[in-house]
C-alpha cells in the first residue's frame, strides 16, 4: 500500500490504516483509535478509510456500492454519536441469500434491516436533491446488513467507525425487486414502510423507513452530497444500503436472523455454524 502522508495534525493515516487491515486479517480487534488520537477529525478518519479501500482495490477487489449508517436516531444512541457516516461496499461482501454466511470472517458480527437501492443511473453530488435521488432508484430489495468492528468491544467514537469502514462487514439482499412505480401502486411510501426483525425465531426489533433521516431517500441524497466533493460517483448499478430501521442485533455462528418488510418481502441470512 502507497504510504499516506501525515495529516496536519500530525495523524499518520497510512499506519492507522495498516493496523485495521491487520485486524481484518487476523480477526483481532485493536484499542480505538481516538485513545491514540483524540483529536482525530472525521476528515481524517476519512482518510484512513480511503486508504484501505486503495489497497483493496490494488488487491483486485472492486466497490461495488455504499452504505450510509447511523443515520437513526436509535442507532446513533447505541454507537453514542449525533451524525451518519459512510462506508465502501466492496464486491466479497455480498453473500447469497441461500448461502450460509462463514461466521468465522467477522469478529462481532450483528446485523441490520435495511431498505436497499440498486441505481439504475449515477448520482453525482453536490447539489443533488431528492427528486434526482428518487429518479435514480431502479429498484428496492429488503437486505440485512451485515456490521462488525475491528475496534475491540465495539467502543467506537464516529472517528473509530469512520476509519473502519463505517464499520462495515458483509450484506446479504434478497432477490426480489420492486420499483418504487410499484410501491406506490400497493399504497406504500419507503418513509412508511415497516419491519419486523427475527432472530432464532424471536422478534427482535421492529421498525420502518423513516428511520432513517426520515426517509432512506434522504440518506441517498444525503450520501451523494456527501462524497461528490470527494470525487466518488454514485455508480449506475450500485447497491446503497440508507442505514437501519432498527437497532443492530448481535449474531453469532448458528444465528439465523430475517428481516421482513411490507411489500417488498423478506430477507434471511444464516451463519455458518
Amino acid at each position: 500500500m502507497t504510504r499516506t502522508p501525515t495529516t496536519p495534525s500530525g495523524i499518520d493515516t497510512a499506519g492507522l490504516a495498516a493496523d485495521l487491515l491487520a485486524a481484518y486479517r487476523d480477526r483481532r480487534p485493536i484499542a480505538p483509535l481516538v485513545l491514540r488520537h483524540p483529536e482525530m477529525t472525521p476528515q481524517e478518519a476519512y482518510a484512513v478509510q480511503l486508504a484501505q479501500v486503495r489497497a483493496w482495490t490494488d488487491a483486485g477487489r472492486t466497490v461495488r456500492g455504499h452504505k450510509v449508517g447511523l443515520t437513526s436516531a436509535v442507532m446513533q444512541r447505541q454507537m453514542g454519536v449525533t451524525q451518519p457516516d459512510y462506508g465502501h461496499l466492496m464486491d466479497d461482501m455480498f453473500h447469497m441469500e441461500n448461502t450460509p454466511v462463514p461466521a468465522d470472517r467477522y469478529i462481532s458480527p450483528r446485523v441490520e434491516p435495511e431498505i436497499a437501492f440498486v441505481l439504475g443511473r449515477s448520482l453525482e453530488g453536490p447539489c443533488v436533491t431528492v427528486p434526482d435521488a428518487i429518479s435514480a432508484i431502479d429498484y428496492v430489495l429488503p437486505s440485512l446488513e451485515i456490521i462488525d468492528s475491528r475496534i475491540e468491544n465495539w467502543r467506537i467514537t464516529l472517528a473509530d467507525t469512520i476509519a473502519d469502514n463505517a464499520s462495515s462487514g458483509g450484506v446479504v439482499l434478497g432477490s426480489t425487486p420492486v420499483s418504487l412505480e410499484q410501491l406506490t401502486a400497493r399504497g406504500l411510501s419507503l418513509r412508511t414502510l415497516g419491519c419486523n426483525l427475527h432472530v432464532d425465531g424471536a422478534i427482535v426489533g421492529t421498525g420502518a423507513g423513516g428511520a432513517a433521516l426520515g426517509s432512506p431517500v434522504n440518506a441517498l441524497a444525503w450520501l451523494a452530497n456527501t462524497v461528490g466533493p470527494l470525487g466518488i460517483t454514485l455508480e449506475a448499478g450500485s447497491v446503497i444500503l440508507p442505514g437501519s430501521v432498527t437497532a443492530a442485533v448481535p449474531v453469532r455462528r448458528g444465528s439465523t436472523a430475517t428481516a421482513t418488510f411490507a411489500g417488498i418481502g423478506s430477507v434471511t441470512a444464516t451463519f455458518a455454524g
